[in-house]
């Protein structure tokens, strides 16, 4: 069985007494795909470290989050990004997005940083990896506006309805499905079996949102298996089989 976790800060000061022993403990557990967003441009060189040490499974991403995106330093952020995938390989541009949760006076720049990102992934036929808190509606006007063929990507930690699920996956998204899953007021357990597994993909986004029985405490990419026990519920299919469908979605994706 083959797991692919499509989210995760590997590079998280949280890991820094175990790092290695835990991507180990997730590899053991069947997780063998790891893809890595990018924050800012303070991470870059770790999870270049992070590829080197582990060249068969990590896979890395190039974006701006969109708390990161300050008017100080904007522009040289995204100035990096640029330079950064014009310089090598990645599986998406990520994680970018909006959020209005920790500050709504930078939503104009958030917008810019967002569709500039966007027309990054577009011009090197990437998957883009969204990052959305207290905006969809933000979110999917920018999505609306860029909206094409060669838009694609990841509703990462996809928390919303199920008409936003379902205008997400018309914008060409799948929906990243983590811990919130296992939550008893998450919510999406309660209308995720009306959404086809095919726009599925699994996720941590450790070491954050760890899922029942971890629920905060430090999530690691190895209770991917937890997510996918609670798929396996939700959709009435073995483990097996959601990890095999939820693998093959992901390389479509990013792909590989």
């Amino acid at each position: 069985m083959i797991l692919t976790d499509t989210h995760t800060h590997l590079y998280s000061e949280e890991f820094q007494n175990d790092r290695a022993e835990m991507i180990q403990r997730a590899i053991d557990n069947g997780v063998s795909r790891f893809f890595v967003p990018s924050i800012d441009s303070s991470y870059t060189e770790k999870m270049y470290a992070l590829e080197t040490q582990f060249p068969e499974n990590i896979y890395l991403m190039m974006g701006l989050h969109p708390c990161y995106v300050k008017p100080e330093t904007y522009e040289q952020e995204i100035a990096h990004v640029e330079q950064q995938l014009a310089s090598r390989k990645f599986q998406a541009v990520g994680e970018i997005g909006i959020d209005l949760f920790w500050d709504k006076t930078t939503l104009p720049l958030q917008q810019d940083a967002f569709k500039r990102q966007i027309q990054l992934a577009k011009h090197y036929k990437l998957a883009i990896n969204i990052h959305c808190r207290d905006a969809f509606d933000e979110v999917f006007e920018v999505l609306e506006d860029e909206k094409s063929d060669d838009l694609f990507g990841i509703f990462h930690c996809f928390t919303g309805n199920l008409d936003q699920a379902e205008r997400a996956i018309g914008l060409g998204m799948k929906l990243g499905i983590g811990g919130v899953v296992t939550f008893k007021n998450g919510k999406i357990d309660q209308f995720l079996h009306e959404v086809d597994l095919k726009h599925i993909v699994l996720e941590t986004d450790s070491p954050y949102l760890a899922p029942i029985p971890y629920r905060g405490k430090r999530n690691e990419s190895s209770y991917t298996v937890l997510v996918a026990e609670k798929l396996a519920q939700i959709y009435q299919l073995p483990i097996e089989e959601i990890a095999q469908i939820t693998s093959k979605n992901s390389k479509a994706i990013f792909g590989i």
